[in-house]
């Protein structure tokens, strides 16, 4: 074990960490962090070297649940939030695993249970045959997980009732809000669909798992005027980068109707300058080639020369703070709220945007095949509710009412 002595940007460190201290400031220098964080980062580092030096840990030994340990110390032993910091301790992580230092995250090995086994065929059904993103892979799987474990009769799925899929949906809804149940029901149908077409249960039992009502739908699509859209872009600072980061990703909203993980994908690899084209990632990995509009590009370019911070990843858009990483489609909704607060209107979340190009587009008389195509809707179905937009062909295909000729 390394002694005291050494001392790295004027940081006394000793411990086990020691070694790897001055790669740990290259990497934070790397990720943007300021000499001065850098150095704070270090002493922090410093006193986690001596906290596992204390419990006779190694550098190897470090994990998720280590820095937790960690951070939970520091906070009991009256530090202030300032003094400690989870980022800058995870790109420590981070660094000893690519290095080979620490093994890489995961659960401990353990032998796959019959659940198991299901849930990650389940899974891989709904990635090949459906093609759904992998959030909802992820809550359809974690749905049917939890319906095996509680409700899975003693002989198995093969005597599975119409009776143990009612008591769960029960218990589900007694459980959760009504936005929970239903998706908790839409993936427990799909569930027992998978089973009886691989013949685990003997008939189909996903009719059981009823509808769940009482979902409100609004009259008409929900878009904002031309004035509000022109507030939200007017509203954004330009002359800093985090003005020039909010005025692309809204103006890549209002444009081209993204939805918000649409864009939080979006790579440089995806801007095709030359033939003025954007390649948009959308749902179960769908990939489509959209025209690039002048203003977009512009913002996009502007955006990329003097606001995004300097980094080796590919996505276009990052984080305003060390360490830079890609956003999140959470950043989006919050950049798209932050506008609506410059402009003085009611905020929204971001797919309202998208609602305002496809009510532009009907309104404009533009044909709902072209409209679904730039919303990359898999059914027509779904872009024809935008046809209400158009309150004036409603008018004119609505039927007089009775007695309204008398009373003129």
């Amino acid at each position: 074990m390394a002694g005291p002595g050494s001392r790295v940007s004027r940081v006394l460190m000793r411990g086990s960490l020691v070694p790897h201290a001055e790669e740990f400031r290259g990497e934070l220098l790397g990720r943007g962090y300021t000499p001065l964080t850098a150095v704070n980062q270090l002493r922090q580092v410093g006193r986690l070297s001596c906290w596992l030096e204390e419990r006779a840990l190694e550098a190897c030994d470090l994990d998720e649940e280590r820095i937790g340990q960690f951070l939970a110390f520091q906070r009991d032993a009256g530090r202030h939030r300032a003094g400690w910091s989870r980022p800058g301790l995870m790109c420590l992580l981070e660094m000893l695993r690519r290095t080979g230092v620490t093994p890489p995250a995961g659960p401990a090995a353990r032998p796959a249970s019959a659940t198991d086994v299901l849930v990650a065929s389940f899974e891989g059904y709904l990635a090949s045959e459906r093609g759904l993103a992998a959030g909802t892979i992820e809550g359809y799987g974690g749905h049917a997980r939890r319906f095996l474990e509680a409700f899975t009769p003693p002989g198995g799925l093969a005597a599975l009732s119409a009776r143990q899929v009612t008591a769960a949906v029960l218990t589900e809804s007694a459980r959760v809000g009504a936005s929970a149940t239903r998706f908790y029901l839409v993936g427990l149908r799909s569930f027992l669909r998978f089973c009886f077409a691989e013949g685990l249960v003997p008939v189909d039992l996903s009719a059981a798992a009823l509808a769940m009502t009482g979902r409100r739908r609004a009259l008409l699509p929900r878009g904002i005027t031309q004035d509000a859209a022109a507030a939200l872009l007017e509203g954004c600072d330009r002359s800093a980068p985090l003005g020039l980061r909010d005025h692309a990703i809204v103006i890549t909203l209002l444009r081209l109707g993204l939805r918000a993980g649409e864009v939080a994908a979006l790579r440089l690899d995806d801007l095709d300058w030359r033939d003025g084209q954007i390649t948009v990632t959308s749902k179960g990995g769908r990939c489509d080639l959209l025209p690039l509009p002048a203003d977009v590009g512009a913002a996009l370019a502007s955006y990329l020369r003097h606001g995004r911070p300097a980094s080796t990843s590919r996505a276009v858009f990052l984080t305003a703070r060390a360490p830079y990483a890609p956003i999140a489609p959470g950043t989006v909704a919050s950049t798209v709220r932050r506008a609506c607060r410059r402009a003085g209107i009611d905020e929204i979340g971001p797919h309202r945007l998208r609602h305002t190009v496809a009510c532009e587009m009907v309104l404009a008389g533009v044909p709902l095949v072209a409209t679904a195509q730039v919303l990359r809707h898999r059914s027509l179905q779904t872009t024809a509710l935008y046809a209400r937009a158009d309150v004036g062909q409603l008018r004119a295909l609505a039927l007089a009412w009775p007695g309204a000729e008398a009373d003129r």
